[in-house]
C-alpha cells in the first residue's frame, strides 16, 4: 500500500469525486480530505492510499493535471518528507 499526498484540490472537491478521479487508475483503499471546519469546503490538499504499481500510475496521469480550473500536484508520500528533509 503506498500513500499519496494530493495538493491544489479546488473548494469544490468532495470525497465522492476524489475517489471517483483516482479510480479510473486503481482501486482506492482509504482517502483523507482536509475540510473547513465551518463551511466543509476542501482546503485543497488530501491523501489516498493506492496499490503500488496503480499509485505510481495515479501520479503519471493525474500530476499537473486540470479540476474545476486547479491545477493539482500527486506525489508519493515518502518523496515529499525526503524533500521537507533537504
Amino acid at each position: 500500500m503506498i500513500t499519496l499526498d494530493v495538493r491544489g484540490l479546488p473548494k469544490s472537491m468532495t470525497d465522492s469525486s476524489l475517489q471517483a478521479l483516482f479510480s479510473q487508475h486503481g482501486r482506492v483503499f482509504g482517502l483523507r480530505m482536509a475540510r473547513d471546519l465551518f463551511s466543509g469546503e476542501c482546503r485543497g490538499f488530501a491523501q489516498l492510499e493506492m496499490e503500488g504499481h496503480e499509485a505510481r500510475g495515479a501520479v503519471a496521469a493525474l500530476n499537473g493535471s486540470t479540476h474545476d480550473g486547479a491545477t493539482i500536484r500527486v506525489a508519493l508520500h515518502e518523496e515529499r518528507a525526503r524533500q521537507r528533509r533537504r
